[in-house]
């Protein structure tokens, strides 16, 4: 038994070892091209119970933002990004995009000032018949936050996984998000977070002919110029466990996956 016992942790460690050189290897190789797109839901000081690892307390988010600032990064929104690559508009040197899936109240009471304090932007995807209920944005909010620089796209009318209903009704869940919002006085609707970041081709190409121009799911990695607009990257921050340290590694992972071409969306 003893005997067996010591092959195993030995065989363990050489794994470890092994995928730890690996992973040396590949951090002292030059940064990949591309930016991070950033996935979060809310940010509140009060942890909620039903949602808890959906949300970054203040503090942390906090942090997590100077860091980036101190790492040199600008935030752009997906509307940025589309016009830089039609050749309208110049990137910054490192930006990232950050993004909020759902539409809580807390992205307007508590998150909105935490950006505003740090001149930095963001893309919030609503789910549009959420819209005025207990915990979500209020048609008030929404707006407000769009004429003060967030930008505003859909997480589609009920939040229901497009990959598992028929094309006829993923269509109305896309196309009823995105005139529910314009017709309440919502700027145009350009940009869609697939729910639990799952997609096919199909819904690829239903969205353009529903006048999306973006999409982003749930494939952690960069994107570049050549990123595939319907299929754009976006590295996953829930509640963290480790501090600003388990944020660094969620955004080494997103420069891991794009060295490593793990499910990257080139055109």
């Amino acid at each position: 038994m003893k005997k067996y016992l010591k092959w195993g942790l030995g065989t363990l460690a050489a794994v470890l070892l092994a995928g730890y050189g690996g992973l040396q290897y590949l951090l002292a190789q030059p940064e990949p091209e591309g930016f991070p797109i950033l996935e979060y839901h809310m940010v509140q000081a009060e942890e909620p119970k039903d949602a808890y690892e959906y949300n970054v307390p203040v503090e942390d988010f906090q942090q997590q933002l100077d860091y980036l600032q101190e790492q040199g990064y600008t935030t752009i929104s997906i509307r940025d990004f589309l016009r830089a690559k039609k050749g309208l508009q110049e990137l910054p040197d490192k930006p990232v995009i950050l993004t909020f899936d759902d539409g809580y109240d807390s992205n307007y009471t508590e998150l909105l000032p935490i950006l505003e304090a740090r001149g930095m932007k963001a893309t919030v995807f609503m789910v549009a018949n959420s819209i005025g209920r207990d915990k979500y944005l209020s048609w008030e909010q929404l707006k407000d936050m769009q004429h003060r620089g967030i930008e505003i796209g859909s997480h589609t009318a009920n939040h229901l996984p497009l990959t598992e209903m028929d094309m006829e009704t993923a269509r109305n869940e896309v196309k009823l998000s995105k005139l529910l919002m314009e017709w309440n006085g919502v700027d145009t609707i350009y940009t869609l977070s697939y729910p639990n970041g799952k997609y096919t081709t199909e819904l690829r190409d239903m969205l353009k002919e529903e006048e999306y121009l973006a999409a982003v799911t749930g494939d952690a990695g960069l994107n570049t110029l050549d990123t595939d607009t319907y299929q754009l990257q976006r590295i996953n921050i829930p509640h963290p466990s480790f501090g600003i340290e388990e944020f660094k590694w969620r955004l080494i992972k997103g420069r891991i996956f794009a060295q490593l071409g793990i499910a990257q969306h080139k055109i």
